[in-house]
């Protein structure tokens, strides 16, 4: 059998990092991946398992549990998974050890595939062009379309963006958080139905189908624990960002400052 390479951040090429770094929580997420040691998986060159489709595979189904890491089909990773990464750790620290219920793999989810809305949005207000605001535009547009935006209704979603990022990835995060946590109940067709149609509304529901809501559910029907402290922990955090001036402050007060502190404690010993 092929063996997956085990690596760190600093074997990785990162594509679109010169972009990203445009946007000023990109670099400390960035740093405590790389000196969390936090690992990825690399499949073996030249082998059926290096490939997008295959990386791809493996990420839905395995994102999360004590072993869980990023399989990539070769030595690159896109700057925008590196946040993602990061966020994701964060949500474990400040969450708590012990056994995760549904409701905290969906908040760390939630967090960290909003933040990509705050990155399309922060790249855009400062003019910044890379891969991964095409790719996301790109995506994000052929899901407002099929939900009946035209062309100039989609890219004026896009300006409101930009002119807020803060508030575009509250929006979605909280929207992606209440939405999967009411999916995660529901016990039939017509309550998951009931769930969007409650929802119908919202400014992001056009969005809610270019993540992978499905996947989200059943992983944590699958392995999330019954852990009340969990999901009272989780909760607490959704609370606090809904009703914060800022949410992506908060989290950077609240979360990423505290890690860059404790990084900092760890050099200076």
């Amino acid at each position: 059998m092929s063996r997956f390479s085990t690596v760190t951040l600093d074997a990785l090429t990162i594509d679109d990092e010169r972009a990203l770094s445009r946007v000023a929580m990109y670099a400390p997420l960035a740093r405590v991946v790389r000196e969390e040691g936090l690992l990825f998986r690399v499949a073996p060159a030249g082998t059926s398992q290096a490939t997008w489709s295959r990386a791809l595979f493996l990420n839905l189904t395995f994102w999360h549990g004590a072993d869980a890491s990023d399989v990539l089909f070769e030595r690159r990773i896109p700057a925008d998974v590196v946040a993602h990464t990061a966020w994701h750790h964060l949500a474990k620290v400040a969450l708590g050890e012990g056994p995760a219920c549904g409701e905290a793999m969906l908040l760390g989810e939630s967090i960290a595939s909003a933040f990509d809305l705050y990155l399309v949005g922060a790249l855009l207000a400062a003019g910044e062009e890379s891969d991964f605001l095409a790719s996301q535009m790109d995506a994000m547009t052929a899901a407002l379309e099929e939900a009946g935006y035209d062309e100039r209704d989609a890219a004026r979603r896009f300006e409101r963006v930009a002119s807020d990022p803060d508030r575009a990835f509250e929006s979605l995060r909280a929207l992606l958080f209440d939405v999967s946590v009411a999916l995660l109940g529901a016990r039939s067709l017509d309550e998951a139905t009931a769930v969007f149609d409650a929802f119908d509304s919202h400014e992001d529901a056009p969005l809610l189908h270019h993540y992978e809501l499905s996947n989200w559910i059943l992983h944590c029907k699958a392995y999330g624990a019954q852990n009340e402290d969990s999901r009272a922990r989780a909760h607490s955090v959704h609370r606090a960002l809904k009703e914060s001036p800022s949410a992506s402050a908060w989290l950077e007060a609240e979360w990423l400052t505290p890690a860059i502190a404790r990084l900092d404690a760890r050099a200076s010993r």
